[in-house]
């Protein structure tokens, strides 16, 4: 049963930028840069005839290829931080993509997601303090990406695992 979800890859120069914000963070598993992406819908783990509805209605899809860049590094989890990530700048183009993922998938059968934000996952955290994680931020919180193009959306599978890959791409979806 695999366990599926659509992203966009980040290339591997704003990969290589990213790796930079690597260290100074005690409890932290970081991502390895080739399994940086910006998650669009996760689907979750499937038999193999959803995977297969999944990967052909994802197929209809009819979107321009956009830009986008990254806009900060932020956590997840509040007063008990769970994750780094960096922020994508706002861009109606890719709110457009996960509307029509999500719709996808509802059609379906699968229930709705929760509320998109998105980003790319830096590492996850254990044991990190408040206090540790607002240090991190305080010297790396104001990253910037360069614009990068997006010409294609991916249907990726994984292991079931803690998170952070490795990711198969089972899919690849050009946009127009």
């Amino acid at each position: 049963m695999p366990r599926l979800f659509t992203a966009i890859q980040v290339p591997a120069d704003v990969g290589l930028e990213l790796s930079m914000l690597r260290g100074g963070l005690s409890g932290a598993r970081w991502i390895d840069p080739e399994n940086y992406h910006i998650t669009l819908r996760f689907v979750g783990d499937v038999d193999e005839v959803l995977a297969r509805e999944v990967m052909y209605t994802l197929g209809q899809v009819r979107r321009r290829a956009f830009d986008l860049s990254l806009d900060g590094v932020d956590q997840f989890g509040g007063h008990k931080p769970r994750s780094l990530f960096a922020s994508v700048r706002a861009n109606p183009a890719l709110k457009e993509l996960q509307a029509d993922h999500e719709r996808i998938m509802q059609r379906l059968g699968l229930a709705p997601d929760r509320a998109y934000k998105p980003h790319v996952t830096l590492a996850r955290l254990r044991d990190a303090s408040s206090r540790q994680v607002a240090d991190y931020l305080a010297t790396r919180g104001s990253y910037r990406s360069q614009s990068f193009h997006v010409p294609r959306f991916v249907l990726f599978s994984s292991r079931d695992s803690v998170g952070g890959g490795p990711y198969l791409v089972e899919a690849a979806y050009p946009l127009a």
